[in-house]
């Protein structure tokens, strides 16, 4: 690969799917900033390393946003897009995050049930506890599983996959992202980066039929560092 990622950042691959430990400066398709997105590197990092003639088939199976890291699953196939695409519609994708927040969460581990509307022009989700007009129901549970001076670490299970739904739902709950600005933290990390991590993604094989876990570590820095200095499970299992 080339630019901000290397080969080191790929967690799996192979013929239908490669899943991949995004940096929280990476985008994952292009946008207004005109930055090369990891779709377009893993493309061109496909097309040196295989020798593909004409255009390789890369398909986005879901997103992260840009100050987020962690796992993220591309498809090599049409067979593969379509029948992952399909698995994330029916819930069959099981993804894990890491949240570190400031604040204690009000309960060790709690199943929140929300809905959240989007406001396209300011980029945010904003929380309801009952169903308002355009709004999308919202579930995840969350689990408190460390705590540093001043810091906790959650893990946080997704039921749905709505906009910045961990982000606007951890917020709601007084517990908002470390660095994460738009959702009420009172300052920003250096770089821009948010405390949230794809920590892992759990899903049968869209072809192979396989039981595959991916555990994407998160990257570097004092905070992350302190909380997996005990949690060094394989990056792959099947």
């Amino acid at each position: 690969m080339k630019k901000n990622s290397t080969d080191q950042d790929i967690l799996f691959e192979d013929n239908h799917l490669i899943i991949l430990n995004k940096k929280p400066s990476d985008i994952v398709q292009g946008d207004k900033t005109g930055d090369e997105p990891l779709s377009e590197i893993l493309k061109s990092y496909i097309k040196d390393k295989y020798n593909k003639p004409g255009e390789v088939f890369l398909g986005v199976v879901h997103r992260l946003d840009r100050p987020v890291s962690g796992a993220l699953i591309f498809a090599r196939t049409s067979k593969a897009l379509t029948r992952l695409n399909i698995m994330l519609r029916d819930g069959l994708i099981h993804k894990t995050y890491w949240a570190v927040v400031k604040n204690s969460p009000p309960q060790t581990e709690d199943h929140l049930v929300q809905y959240l509307t989007r406001n396209p022009e300011k980029n945010k989700s904003f929380v309801h506890d009952s169903p308002v007009t355009g709004s999308r129901k919202a579930e995840l549970m969350y689990k408190l599983i460390d705590k540093s001076d001043g810091y906790y670490l959650l893990e946080v299970n997704l039921l749905t996959g709505r906009h910045h739904q961990i982000r606007a739902q951890l917020a709601s709950m007084g517990c908002p992202v470390k660095g994460d600005l738009k959702y009420g933290y009172p300052r920003s990390n250096q770089g821009g980066f948010i405390h949230l991590h794809a920590r892992s993604i759990e899903f049968l094989h869209p072809v192979k039929k396989e039981m595959l876990k991916v555990t994407a570590p998160p990257p570097h820095d004092q905070l992350w560092d302190f909380f997996t200095r005990n949690r060094l499970p394989d990056t792959i299992s099947r």
